[in-house]
Protein backbone atom coordinates (compact mmCIF):
# COMPACT_ATOMS: atom_id res chain seq x y z
CA UNK A 1 0.00 0.00 0.00
CA UNK A 2 3.20 2.19 0.95
CA UNK A 3 4.35 1.69 -2.61
CA UNK A 4 1.46 2.77 -4.42
CA UNK A 5 0.36 5.99 -2.08
CA UNK A 6 4.60 6.92 -2.28
CA UNK A 7 5.72 5.16 -5.78
CA UNK A 8 8.71 7.06 -6.30
CA UNK A 9 9.10 7.55 -1.71
CA UNK A 10 8.84 10.06 0.47
CA UNK A 11 9.87 13.53 -0.09
CA UNK A 12 13.27 14.03 2.18
CA UNK A 13 13.07 17.52 4.09
CA UNK A 14 15.72 19.41 5.55
CA UNK A 15 18.08 18.72 2.89
CA UNK A 16 20.91 21.13 1.32
CA UNK A 17 20.57 21.89 -2.12
CA UNK A 18 23.51 22.99 -4.52
CA UNK A 19 23.15 25.63 -7.53
CA UNK A 20 23.10 22.62 -10.09
CA UNK A 21 19.85 20.90 -8.04
CA UNK A 22 18.00 24.23 -8.41
CA UNK A 23 18.49 24.48 -11.80
CA UNK A 24 17.23 21.00 -11.87
CA UNK A 25 14.54 21.01 -10.19
CA UNK A 26 13.39 24.84 -12.30
CA UNK A 27 13.82 22.74 -15.24
CA UNK A 28 11.34 19.71 -13.75
CA UNK A 29 8.72 22.19 -12.87
CA UNK A 30 8.98 23.74 -16.21
CA UNK A 31 8.66 20.57 -18.05
CA UNK A 32 5.64 19.16 -16.13
CA UNK A 33 3.30 21.10 -17.78
CA UNK A 34 3.85 19.54 -20.98
CA UNK A 35 4.23 16.41 -19.42
CA UNK A 36 1.21 16.42 -17.56
CA UNK A 37 -0.78 17.43 -20.44
CA UNK A 38 0.85 14.26 -22.86
CA UNK A 39 -0.72 11.95 -20.29
CA UNK A 40 -3.95 13.49 -19.91
CA UNK A 41 -4.85 12.70 -23.39
CA UNK A 42 -4.71 8.92 -22.28
CA UNK A 43 -7.69 9.46 -20.00
CA UNK A 44 -11.36 8.91 -21.42
CA UNK A 45 -14.21 10.00 -19.31
CA UNK A 46 -14.41 6.71 -17.73
CA UNK A 47 -10.76 6.66 -16.71
CA UNK A 48 -10.93 9.87 -14.95
CA UNK A 49 -12.91 8.82 -12.16
CA UNK A 50 -10.54 5.61 -11.22
CA UNK A 51 -8.24 5.45 -8.50
CA UNK A 52 -4.71 4.44 -8.16
CA UNK A 53 -5.33 2.74 -4.71
CA UNK A 54 -8.03 2.25 -2.56
CA UNK A 55 -9.58 5.30 -0.74
CA UNK A 56 -7.42 7.13 -2.83
CA UNK A 57 -8.02 10.09 -4.88
CA UNK A 58 -9.30 9.82 -8.37
CA UNK A 59 -7.41 10.54 -11.83
CA UNK A 60 -9.87 13.85 -11.95
CA UNK A 61 -9.24 15.15 -8.40
CA UNK A 62 -5.38 14.61 -8.79
CA UNK A 63 -5.11 16.72 -11.65
CA UNK A 64 -7.60 19.51 -10.10
CA UNK A 65 -5.02 19.17 -6.68
CA UNK A 66 -2.21 19.35 -8.49
CA UNK A 67 -3.44 23.16 -10.10
CA UNK A 68 -4.77 23.78 -6.38
CA UNK A 69 -1.20 22.87 -4.67
CA UNK A 70 1.02 24.38 -7.61
CA UNK A 71 -1.19 27.68 -6.94
CA UNK A 72 -0.48 27.97 -3.98
CA UNK A 73 3.22 27.17 -4.41
CA UNK A 74 3.06 29.63 -7.04
CA UNK A 75 1.92 32.31 -4.23
CA UNK A 76 3.97 31.06 -1.40
CA UNK A 77 6.88 31.71 -3.37
CA UNK A 78 6.51 35.68 -4.07
CA UNK A 79 5.01 36.40 -0.55
CA UNK A 80 8.38 34.69 0.43
CA UNK A 81 10.25 37.13 -2.16
CA UNK A 82 7.99 40.03 -1.24
CA UNK A 83 7.71 39.82 3.15
CA UNK A 84 10.29 38.61 5.74
CA UNK A 85 9.63 35.18 6.78
CA UNK A 86 6.15 35.35 5.96
CA UNK A 87 3.54 32.63 7.70
CA UNK A 88 1.78 31.15 4.66
CA UNK A 89 -1.63 30.07 5.20
CA UNK A 90 -1.78 25.75 4.55
CA UNK A 91 -5.08 24.01 3.06
CA UNK A 92 -6.89 21.36 3.61
CA UNK A 93 -6.08 19.21 0.15
CA UNK A 94 -8.55 16.55 0.92
CA UNK A 95 -11.33 19.30 1.43
CA UNK A 96 -10.61 20.62 -1.67
CA UNK A 97 -10.34 17.13 -3.25
CA UNK A 98 -13.92 16.68 -2.73
CA UNK A 99 -15.40 20.15 -3.46
CA UNK A 100 -18.36 20.20 -6.22
CA UNK A 101 -15.09 21.63 -8.64
CA UNK A 102 -12.62 18.92 -8.09
CA UNK A 103 -15.24 15.84 -8.91
CA UNK A 104 -16.94 17.33 -11.65
CA UNK A 105 -14.75 19.95 -14.13
CA UNK A 106 -13.39 19.06 -16.92
CA UNK A 107 -9.53 18.54 -16.15
CA UNK A 108 -8.06 20.27 -19.38
CA UNK A 109 -9.55 22.98 -17.62
CA UNK A 110 -6.79 22.20 -14.69
CA UNK A 111 -3.88 21.35 -17.20
CA UNK A 112 -4.44 24.85 -18.95
CA UNK A 113 -4.04 26.72 -15.41
CA UNK A 114 -0.97 24.24 -14.30
CA UNK A 115 0.27 25.16 -18.14
CA UNK A 116 -0.24 28.93 -17.18
CA UNK A 117 0.89 29.28 -13.50
CA UNK A 118 4.02 27.34 -14.51
CA UNK A 119 5.00 29.36 -17.22
CA UNK A 120 4.87 32.61 -14.77
CA UNK A 121 6.19 31.05 -11.69
CA UNK A 122 9.68 29.67 -13.98
CA UNK A 123 10.04 32.64 -15.33
CA UNK A 124 9.57 34.14 -12.13
CA UNK A 125 12.42 31.46 -10.72
CA UNK A 126 14.60 32.17 -13.27
CA UNK A 127 15.10 35.40 -12.30
CA UNK A 128 15.92 34.37 -8.92
CA UNK A 129 19.68 34.29 -7.11
CA UNK A 130 21.20 31.72 -5.43
CA UNK A 131 20.60 34.41 -2.19
CA UNK A 132 16.79 34.81 -2.92
CA UNK A 133 16.39 30.70 -2.63
CA UNK A 134 17.74 30.71 0.90
CA UNK A 135 15.03 33.42 1.56
CA UNK A 136 12.47 31.84 4.16
CA UNK A 137 9.04 31.26 4.95
CA UNK A 138 6.98 29.55 7.72
CA UNK A 139 4.74 26.58 7.46
CA UNK A 140 2.65 26.75 10.37
CA UNK A 141 1.05 23.01 10.23
CA UNK A 142 4.93 21.85 10.46
CA UNK A 143 6.00 24.98 12.58
CA UNK A 144 9.29 25.97 10.95
CA UNK A 145 10.83 27.32 8.08
CA UNK A 146 11.47 26.56 4.85
CA UNK A 147 14.03 27.88 2.36
CA UNK A 148 12.36 28.57 -0.91
CA UNK A 149 15.11 25.96 -2.65
CA UNK A 150 13.25 22.80 -0.63
CA UNK A 151 10.01 24.49 -2.25
CA UNK A 152 11.65 24.22 -5.31
CA UNK A 153 12.63 20.74 -4.49
CA UNK A 154 8.87 19.73 -3.04
CA UNK A 155 6.97 20.71 -6.07
CA UNK A 156 9.45 18.94 -8.71
CA UNK A 157 8.86 15.90 -6.40
CA UNK A 158 4.96 16.60 -6.71
CA UNK A 159 4.79 16.69 -9.84
CA UNK A 160 6.16 13.91 -10.13
CA UNK A 161 4.73 12.10 -7.53
CA UNK A 162 1.51 12.96 -9.04
CA UNK A 163 2.64 11.97 -12.58
CA UNK A 164 3.47 8.58 -11.18
CA UNK A 165 -0.49 8.09 -9.52
CA UNK A 166 -1.64 8.85 -12.62
CA UNK A 167 0.42 6.28 -15.01
CA UNK A 168 -1.00 3.52 -12.12
CA UNK A 169 -3.91 4.14 -13.21
CA UNK A 170 -3.30 4.27 -16.94
CA UNK A 171 -1.16 0.49 -16.15
CA UNK A 172 -4.41 -0.81 -14.61
CA UNK A 173 -7.01 0.38 -16.55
Amino acid sequence: MQKLKYPIGKFEYGKTYSAEDNARHIREISFFPTELATLVKQFGFELLEKSYRPGGWTARQIIHHLADSHMNAYIRTKLTLTEEAPTIKPYNQDKWANLADSKTVSVETSVKLIEAIHYRWVYLLKSLTEQDLQRTYIHPEYNREFKLDELLALYAWHGKQHYAHLKIIIANQ
